[in-house]
């Protein structure tokens, strides 16, 4: 992964640096000597070059110093600037000559994005790692959204179900009252009229010299609820009263009565009490 960007920088480094080299023998070999412009060059790339090493240095120790990073950069800019002139005083192929002159800058930018690589490298364990996070993160997510896809149609498959039953139920229910309409007009029919209110009658009552009864409809509304004490008519027996009789119950036999036994046996004696009663009293008598 390193060689992704180490090596696309350390080949531009050398184009740029072969070119300004060659730029600069060219360019000031018309005025001076050609040695003379073979130290200015090697000096624009030496010192390039130096400042480059300097950096990686600190960088490979976790450090970073703006000084340094300031001369890089000059001397990179430099280096375009020689190229730059170089183009515009050209009389041949001005284009081309300025169309390199960005190399030494693309260089530097490079090594920039190479740092910039090696500050965020991770090792390959915390990269399994990531991933095996992301995974689980994507699973969790996956299942959640299929739980929820589950519940939902569950949940319209219950709503329909509901629905098409409270249909039928209602349908049922509008032909019963449409059925026991027509049975209490044909009721009432019968009752008003003569022949068959006097038969009616004479069949419902007593016939009574005098007195003919009117036969009545039954009535067909909502009943009275019938109280706790018209279900049970007997006084409610006290707690010791109950123990005593369901102990006796109880221990009339050899084993004792199971709790069952001992329910059937006491309502069949004719004794009234709550089923949360009885076996209340049956846990303090056991």
């Amino acid at each position: 992964m390193r060689a992704k960007t180490v090596l696309p920088a350390v080949a531009m480094t050398a184009v740029s640096m072969v070119l300004t080299l060659a730029v600069v023998v060219m360019w000031l070999g018309r005025a001076v000597p050609w040695p003379v412009a073979l130290v200015v060059g090697l000096g624009i790339d030496g010192g390039w070059l130096a400042t480059l090493a300097y950096e990686r240095r600190l960088a490979a120790q976790g450090d970073h110093n703006r000084a340094v990073t300031a001369v890089g950069w000059s001397f990179g800019i430099l280096a375009a600037g020689v190229l730059v002139a170089h183009a515009l005083t050209a009389e041949h192929s001005a284009g081309a000559w300025l169309a390199v002159a960005w190399l030494p800058i693309a260089a530097k930018a490079l090594w920039l994005v190479h740092a910039m690589w090696e500050r965020t490298a991770l090792t390959p364990v915390a990269l399994d790692a990531i991933r095996g996070i992301q995974q689980e993160a994507r699973d969790e997510a996956a299942v959640a959204r299929a739980r929820l896809r589950a519940e939902a149609a569950t949940e319209e498959t219950r709503l329909t179900a509901v629905t098409e039953a409270g249909a039928r139920v209602a349908r049922v229910q509008a032909r019963t009252a449409q059925t026991l309409a027509g049975a209490w007009s044909t009721l009432e029919t019968a009752r008003a009229g003569e022949e068959t209110g006097r038969a009616l009658t004479s069949v419902t009552a007593r016939v009574t010299p005098g007195v003919t009864p009117r036969w009545e409809l039954p009535v067909w509304g909502p009943s009275e609820p019938l109280t706790s004490r018209s279900l049970e008519s007997a006084p409610a027996l006290t707690d010791e009263a109950l123990d005593v009789i369901v102990d006796e119950i109880r221990t009339s036999e050899t084993p004792a009565l199971s709790y069952r036994e001992m329910a059937a046996r006491f309502r069949a004696a004719g004794h009234s009490a709550s089923e949360m009663r009885l076996r209340a009293a049956w846990k303090r008598v056991a």
